[in-house]
């Protein structure tokens, strides 16, 4: 039996040891060497414009559907041997990707190596959490190890780099990707992006165990229109600068290789041939000098934008706007030879773009070692290793949220008598791996019911009932669920979606339980024993009649392989909950969008009826951003900031004294938010600026502080200047975004 307190000694070892190297400094460019960039220039020299395009098309194998093989067609081996395909992608295998390499360094004129690309987006066969999930552990270590252990897993099989991490800025529950990224705030997007990049990238792209990432989706993919996938995000440039390009610009600055340009359209033009950020923000603004990977048959997609009228014309705005490499659809290869010829295209353009193409290869190494991660050895040795899983399961449970403990009723005892344990999601081994969950497989995860059997005394009575099947229809299994309900002291519900349910292509209207799930709920509530609800979902679902009458409810979202393992160790004490909501939980869906930091209306919300809110909910969330419980306490004072006049431009410090009131050790996560109360232009409520996870020990204190820059009070003024305005700001730091102490101090000139 594993002793409390395991995971944090675990956790604290692995941050030592092999987390250690994550916390050196990051290079804050990879591509500094003018040798290479001679050596670019001399190889573009030699290339012909069919080679070039080569370089920019990015192709994917052929996968048997019945056994699930990937092989090559002729037509790909003349493609590669001709240098025309720069990129596969895809889950190849070793032996497939081994032909392609080979073919390309032995076989085609000038030996260009191909770089292999794969979505690992939360873990390569070692599954972690969601992306949503573990940006709730407020925990950026714990995000990037678990990025670190994703990369180190897929190079072992060949990858060179991820289509990772997903940074989009998400406000719309409806829209089913909002599981692969960090919730609604651009702050901890942004923290959560940095982490990720280092984790995937490492020190030093010579390390085989790093990987290339790719910060996408670029731009305001998550802003798409009623929450539903490939729509257009109509938003303000402001919102666009403030909002969803914070994220992409810690990652530019964190030093990520590869961008992936977005579906949408911003203001009726498509992201995927949008200039004004594909060049004018990222290259020239940001000095970015990696290069732009389209989405999916973005390219060929601007012909039903409406936007081009002919498949060259597609591949001309999306090259010229700076996407450097086509996915898939293969444009650039057919359509754009002519074009350079006839000078349509200049070929100093077209010599930039693969230039970006060569200098993120060069940086891989791929040069030197044509057959980098092709390595049988390391494929048998480093993958599903001990320290992985045990990262998966402590990770898992720092990214739990407790969202009501009424009575108390948890952690339960693992000598309790009997315990039901029901739901269709209880005993899967599917669901638990997520949307994207690369090469992860059923056989791998830790069921809850198994995690449940495991945990309990030798002398307790674990009943299992379904209730409903995996598709949540059908309430023959309601008698037999109501039953089992009655013979046990407390019952562990286990609701939810299914895994296909969230993710790319899987929006939804309604973002309650689906199915019967909800009367499945109300009937076992009204046998009248303790309900423990257990929530498997990708996404916030609107739940008001299990919060207001389920006394306990624990929000673990998509946990990965060690799923059931990390849920009991919260569900019995093993772990005391800290995680917190990366994003608000509506009422319903008519209160969507929502989020914390919006701004205030000339009439807030009031007594009168002439102001701002509903006639049938309140305005705010059913569970706002930041909410999280504890099987502990805790208690905030003497909250200081550095003065009350601050110069414009000096830094800030504020401090907080937190204590553990209660008789458990615990972690927990102090944010710090802030309000500029008057500007040239309205300004939210509150912003997100500082957070960190902190162990407490019970009855103990601990102070802490954090460092306020300029980067945290500027903003877009009325003429779109970043700036720092001169005025009053308030401090509010707590457990939430909602809760805490406040003060207040001046910025003046």
């Amino acid at each position: 039996m594993l002793k409390a307190g395991w995971h944090r000694v675990f956790f604290t070892c692995v941050l030592l040891g092999v987390g250690a190297a994550l916390a050196a400094s990051q290079p804050k460019s990879r591509y500094r060497d003018p040798d290479t960039e001679r050596k670019i220039d001399s190889l573009i020299s030699l290339m012909t414009i069919e080679e070039k395009l080569g370089q920019l098309s990015q192709h994917t194998g052929n996968r048997d559907a019945e056994t699930g093989k990937v092989a090559l067609t002729a037509q790909q081996r003349e493609l590669i041997e001709g240098g025309h395909t720069g990129s596969f992608l895809g889950g190849l295998g070793l032996e497939v990707s081994r032909e392609i390499q080979n073919i390309a360094v032995n076989k085609s004129r000038l030996g260009i190596p191909v770089i292999f690309g794969h979505d690992i987006i939360h873990g390569y066969r070692t599954i972690f959490p969601i992306p949503l999930a573990e940006a709730g552990s407020f925990d950026p270590e714990a995000v990037e190890l678990a990025a670190r252990i994703a990369a180190r897993e897929a190079t072992a099989m060949g990858l060179h780099w991820t289509f990772a991490p997903m940074v989009d800025i998400a406000r719309d529950p409806r829209w089913g990707r909002i599981a692969e990224g960090s919730g609604e705030d651009p702050y901890l997007g942004s923290v959560m992006a940095s982490a990720r990049v280092r984790g995937f990238q490492g020190k030093d792209y010579s390390d085989p165990t790093t990987l290339v990432a790719c910060a996408k989706h670029f731009v305001a993919y998550g802003a798409a229109e009623a929450g539903r996938d490939y729509n257009v995000a109509d938003i303000s440039e402001r919102t666009l600068r403030e909002v969803y390009l914070p994220p992409f610009k810690a990652a530019v600055d964190e030093g990520v290789g590869t961008l992936m340009s977005a579906f949408n359209e911003i203001g009726g033009i498509p992201a995927s041939a949008h200039r004004g950020t594909l060049t004018d923000i990222l290259r020239t603004e940001w000095g970015f000098k990696g290069f732009v990977v389209s989405d999916w048959t973005s390219v060929l997609e601007l012909l039903e934008h409406g936007i081009a009228a002919t498949p060259a014309e597609a591949a001309l705005k999306a090259l010229t706007a700076g996407v450097e490499m086509e996915m898939v659809s293969d444009l650039y290869r057919k359509e754009l030879p002519l074009l350079v010829r006839n000078g349509t295209l200049p070929e100093n353009v077209l010599n930039e773009a693969v230039r970006r193409v060569l200098r993120v290869k060069f940086a891989v190494g791929l040069f030197e070692d044509r057959f980098r991660n092709d390595d049988e050895q390391r494929h048998k040795k480093e993958i599903l290793l001990p320290d992985h899983v045990a990262s998966a399961r402590a990770i898992a449970g720092r990214s739990i949220v407790l969202l009501k403990n009424q009575s108390d009723l948890l952690p339960l005892k693992k000598d309790v008598k009997t315990i039901a344990v029901i739901g269709p999601l209880a005993d899967s081994r599917h669901e638990p791996l997520g949307p994207w969950h690369a090469e992860g497989r059923s056989q791998d995860v830790v069921s809850l019911l198994e995690g449940i059997r495991k945990a309990v005394s030798s002398k307790t009575k674990v009943l299992f009932s379904r209730g409903c099947d995996s598709t949540f229809v059908g309430t023959s299994g309601f008698a037999e669920a109501l039953r089992v309900a009655g013979q046990a002291d407390v019952v562990v519900l286990v609701v939810g979606e299914r895994l296909e349910m969230s993710g790319e292509a899987a929006s939804r209207s309604d973002i309650g339980l689906p199915g019967v799930q909800l009367d499945l709920v109300k009937q076992i509530h009204a046998v009248g024993k303790p309900v423990v609800l257990v929530l498997m979902n990708g996404r916030p679902l609107t739940i008001p009649w299990e919060a207001e009458h389920v006394p306990a409810i624990l929000e673990t979202w998509f946990l990965g392989i060690q799923s059931g393992n990390a849920i009991a160790d919260v569900l019995f004490g093993d772990v005391n909950p800290a995680a917190r909501l990366p994003v608000s939980f509506p009422r319903n869906v008519g209160q969507i969008p929502i989020h914390y930091d919006h701004r205030n209306t000339g009439r807030p919300p009031g007594d009168s009826k002439y102001t701002s809110k509903y006639l049938d909910v309140p305005n705010s969330p059913l569970f706002p951003f930041g909410h999280g419980l504890s099987y502990t306490t805790f208690e905030y004072e003497n909250l200081k900031v550095t003065g009350t006049k601050i110069k414009r431009g000096e830094p800030i410090e504020v401090s907080v004294t937190v204590k553990n009131t209660g008789r458990r050790d615990g972690d927990e996560v102090v944010q710090l938010y802030i309000r500029d109360v008057v500007g040239s232009v309205t300004r939210p409520v509150k912003q997100l600026k500082g957070f960190e996870r902190v162990f407490i020990p019970a009855g103990m204190s601990k102070t802490v502080k954090f460092k306020l820059t300029g980067d945290a009070l500027s903003f877009y003024d009325i003429n779109m200047k970043n700036t720092i305005e001169p005025g009053m700001f308030k401090v509010f730091v707590g457990g939430s975004s909602v809760d805490g102490l406040a003060t207040e101090f001046e910025v003046v000139n």
